[in-house]
């Protein structure tokens, strides 16, 4: 990307030391002010991975406690790991259908409404949308947060020629997962990406990538990390562990997007690596609304904040939780250590102490003690309190209700007191009632990010493209578009009830369906596009390519029926125009 600069090079040296200065000091002053909140997501991961055993330092930095006596047990009991995975599980049927919603009821609209979700569901196939929602719900279950980040890749796609040696694609859009470690806003009270007024999205990058799409050589740094994984992994890989470690033969990559203003109309976007500017401009993406330039992120949170910018993870109320019952396991089974070891008393000097410090009462052990002195004996250890079991009872109970998990969803068992199906029904409802508030976060994060993958294509694609997407009748089909196809981007699901949609309940509803004839024609049979939707709500939406040839030949005249009607159409009216 060229920077948009021009003037001498004095001014230009001087201008350039001068944007770098201030980007500088403002990633500084905001990583500072958000240090904070890295502390507790960096505890939030470490609990999962089962180092439930470390807390906050004096210094901002993840520590790991030592044991008060060498005997005392620090066993770890995760039931955060299971709780995690369980929300992930359920959440994961968030999937929704998307379509685009046409701005008028004229034919023509409803033409390209119907194009244009065509264009999104074969863009969001090839990029793997889903695969992408899945780890941004994983960063926002563990941290509160994630972002979706959605760019033009002009090296993406298929070629389409050479100039002056250089491969030219025809681009496409690109959809990345950014964790909350990358993310940088102008304020932590701003309750959405579209009140800041900047953010800034920094991530180390390799000093060769750098060159690549920059064309600008970058001194490699030392950067020094504390549990930074955006910094160590690149991406998502849940790297944790305590203490400080450093990546080379890199440099970090700030960038600055601002949002714009009465100086900056069209915003800004301004990209530094170590001591050098790459790019300074306008923002390059008409992503807003009414065509204007915005910002290229969506937040997707777990739990909202009032008055907070990230999200809030249901891991974090778990943490106590978890301390506490951890303490009480460990408790309990040290009285069951003394209560199986036993406690010795012996007298003073009666016995060699260090023999039996070494080896213990051994059954069939030779115990010599001197003479006229009190024989060794084991002390009554009494019983384990009942306290023990109760408050770990309790601690689990908390664990269910804090977590949004019930029994049934983390074990997967239905209670023995529970006994009728009604009953059973409405607390499954209810259970996903529970986590409806984090699903419907998903779901506007992934319509935001449709908005902004067809708003790309209408900026971008200005050449046709070629897209292959699937028929209401399930047929394969080839479909040639550019911008001007894409006119509206008001998308709307074709699902809202994704939490409850188990096969099981598919197929019920399903079939009740059909034996109640609300899907049969006039005639009272299934028309063959409703016979495939039906077998695609059912799993078998493949059972379309197992179509006979007559079939095959039937749609193909169908449609060269349809052509020809077309074109004499088109024909007639030009002999009546030319008359």
């Amino acid at each position: 990307m060229p920077n948009k600069f021009s003037g001498k090079n004095g001014a230009k040296i001087r201008f350039c030391e001068d944007i770098v200065a201030d980007v500088k000091r403002d990633y500084a002053e905001r990583a500072e002010m958000r240090r904070s909140l890295e502390s507790s997501w960096q505890i939030n991961a470490n609990f999962v991975i089962g180092n439930q055993y470390c807390f906050v330092g004096a210094d901002g930095g993840v520590q790991e406690s030592e044991r008060d006596y060498y005997w005392q047990e620090k066993e770890v009991f995760n039931h955060i790991a299971p709780l995690y995975e369980t929300r992930l599980a359920k959440l994961s049927r968030v999937r929704p259908k998307m379509s685009v919603r046409p701005s008028s009821g004229d034919a023509d609209d409803i033409k390209t409404a119907k194009a244009a979700g065509k264009i999104l569901n074969s863009a969001c196939r090839k990029m793997d949308f889903g695969g992408k929602i899945g780890v941004a719900t994983e960063w926002s279950e563990l941290t509160g947060s994630a972002f979706y980040k959605i760019t033009w890749d002009a090296s993406a796609g298929k070629k389409i020629g050479s100039v002056k040696g250089k491969d030219v694609f025809e681009g496409d859009v690109r959809v990345d997962v950014c964790p909350p470690y990358e993310i940088f806003p102008s304020s932590l009270t701003a309750g959405s990406v579209a009140e800041c007024e900047s953010i800034m999205h920094v991530k180390a990058v390799g000093v060769d990538e750098i060159k690549r799409v920059y064309g600008k050589k970058v001194e490699p740094q030392e950067i020094e990390v504390n549990c930074f994984p955006s910094v160590l992994s690149g991406g998502s890989g849940l790297d944790f562990s305590l203490g400080r470690r450093k990546r080379g033969n890199c440099a970090l990559v700030i960038e600055r997007y601002t949002r714009p203003d009465a100086e900056n109309p069209n915003g800004n976007l301004t990209v530094v690596a170590g001591d050098k500017l790459l790019y300074y401009g306008e923002l390059p993406y008409v992503t807003g609304d009414d065509n204007r330039r915005d910002l290229p992120f969506v937040k997707q949170d777990s739990l909202s904040s009032a008055g907070a910018f990230f999200g809030i993870s249901p891991l974090t109320r778990l943490i106590p939780i978890q301390r506490a019952y951890n303490a009480v396991k460990n408790r309990k089974h040290e009285f069951l250590n003394r209560i199986a070891m036993g406690v010795l008393a012996v007298e003073d000097g009666s016995v060699d102490t260090d023999t039996l410090e070494d080896g213990g009462l051994c059954p069939g052990k030779i115990l010599v003690y001197r003479q006229g002195s009190v024989p060794p004996r084991l002390l009554d250890p009494g019983r384990v309190p009942s306290d023990f079991g109760a408050e770990e009872d309790r601690l689990l109970s908390e664990f269910i209700s804090l977590s949004g998990v019930s029994e049934i969803m983390r074990s997967s068992a239905i209670p023995s007191s529970l006994t009728s199906g009604t009953a059973l029904q409405l607390l499954i409802e209810q259970d996903d009632t529970r986590l409806s508030s984090t699903a419907e976060n998903i779901r506007s994060a992934v319509k935001e990010a449709a908005k902004h993958v067809l708003r790309l294509y209408k900026q971008f694609a200005k050449h046709t493209r070629l897209a292959r997407c699937v028929g209401d009748d399930g047929e394969t089909e080839l479909l040639f578009w550019k911008a001007s196809d894409v006119d509206c981007d008001d998308v709307v699901f074709e699902t809202e009830n994704e939490l409850n949609c188990t096969p099981a309940a598919n197929r019920t509803t399903i079939f009740e369906l059909l034996r109640l004839g609300l899907l049969h024609d006039e005639n009272g049979k299934l028309s063959d596009d409703m016979r495939y939707k039906i077998l695609d709500a059912l799993g078998y939406g493949g059972w379309e390519t197992t179509r006979n040839l007559a079939d095959v030949h039937r749609i193909n005249a169908a449609k060269s029926a349809l052509l020809s009607a077309e074109q004499n159409a088109e024909q007639n009216g030009g002999e009546e125009n030319d008359e």
